[in-house]
């Protein structure tokens, strides 16, 4: 599998600079996103203690016995809160592609201090409102966690800034539409492949995402994103050391009128040599209130005006969750202890 040499661009200089390096970082964003959709950041100022401590979290955790982790299993609504069994979805479907189900299995929670506010369980549009469901086990899971998603949270509001002179657009536009963020964290394990999978199944099917931005920190081991260029073929995507890999979601690709773009993504298999490595990918979904409207951005209409109508956001994810969350459904607890044997 070639290697994708996507940008990888240092945004310190937007945050510590003048004018110019301000301006610089954001045309080398921008570059990036009407090219491929996905790039690298550093001088992010995330702190590394807390990114090792996180995916150290995040494999104690799957370690954990397959009936303890379903204690937390997510709930029947199919919201992105708690434990995701493995084999229980398949990505693909959220295209409309029948696939079988993804070889992973994950842990997802969403920001701590909204998660019950707006939460109506017989409303599915605030569905991504719902309550976390914390494990627990490991000792310090939670407050790990947390800090965490507050760190990539205000990330991504670094991110808004640089993204606002990207598109010369206001920095206040963006500020009711993230004020009680629906962004969810997803932890996620790739077991070892004992077994070669079935014909088309992988550890993540062809999609793309459906928020803002999302960012990637995932183990530096084969079998990791993939990205189909505009000629059809897919790249392998490495994330630079300490940086994030970062890709445009389908709500700000939609914001844009399709100037950037939300590119298909997947993770694929191992090769043979390397199908006795688990992968641990801590994955940050980036996204607007579940009520913030999505409609075409000023300075990206073109002549032929707004390619979509407008959208709630919470609409358009649900159209996209519900789908991946198609297959599997009904997957049984053996599944799950035979992905945990199989790692």
């Amino acid at each position: 599998m070639t290697s994708l040499p996507i940008p990888i661009v240092d945004i310190a200089p937007f945050f510590g600079g003048d004018d110019d390096a301000r301006k610089a970082v954001a045309a080398e964003i921008d570059a990036a996103c009407c090219e491929t959709g996905f790039f690298a950041i550093t001088g992010h100022g995330v702190d590394e203690d807390l990114m090792a401590r996180t995916r150290r979290m995040a494999a104690d955790f799957f370690d954990l016995p397959t009936e303890e982790k379903l204690k937390i299993e997510r709930p029947p609504q199919k919201v992105s809160r708690g434990y995701n069994r493995f084999m229980d979805r398949s990505l693909s479907y959220s295209l409309g592609i029948e696939a079988p189900p993804d070889l992973q299995e994950a842990f997802a929670f969403g920001p701590e201090e909204y998660s019950t506010d707006d939460w109506q369980e017989g409303d599915p549009r605030s569905a991504m409102l719902a309550p976390n469901r914390w494990p627990a086990r490991p000792e310090a899971f939670r407050e790990t966690m947390i800090a965490y998603d507050l760190a990539i949270r205000a990330l991504g509001e670094r991110m808004l800034d640089i993204i606002a002179v990207a598109l010369d657009v206001d920095r206040a536009y963006f500020d009711d539409k993230f004020d009680h963020q629906s962004s969810v964290a997803r932890l996620v394990r790739y077991p070892a492949q004992k077994e070669p999978p079935v014909e088309g199944q992988l550890r993540a099917g062809a999609h793309t995402d459906y928020g803002t931005i999302t960012f990637l920190r995932g183990d530096a081991v084969p079998g990791g994103t993939e990205v189909q260029t505009r000629s059809g073929e897919w790249i392998e995507v490495q994330t630079p050391p300490g940086g994030f890999v970062c890709n445009i979601g389908d709500a700000l690709a939609r914001w844009t009128n399709d100037r950037w773009f939300s590119t298909l993504h997947r993770v694929g298999n191992p090769p043979p040599s390397a199908r006795n490595t688990d992968r641990i990918s801590l994955v940050y979904f980036h996204s607007p209130n579940h009520d913030a409207l999505i409609e075409c951005l000023p300075a990206c209409a073109d002549a032929d005006g707004p390619k979509y109508p407008p959208i709630t956001f919470a609409d358009h994810y649900l159209g996209k969750v519900m789908k991946a969350a198609h297959t599997r459904l009904d997957a049984k607890i053996e599944d799950a202890d035979a992905g945990q044997q199989s790692a």
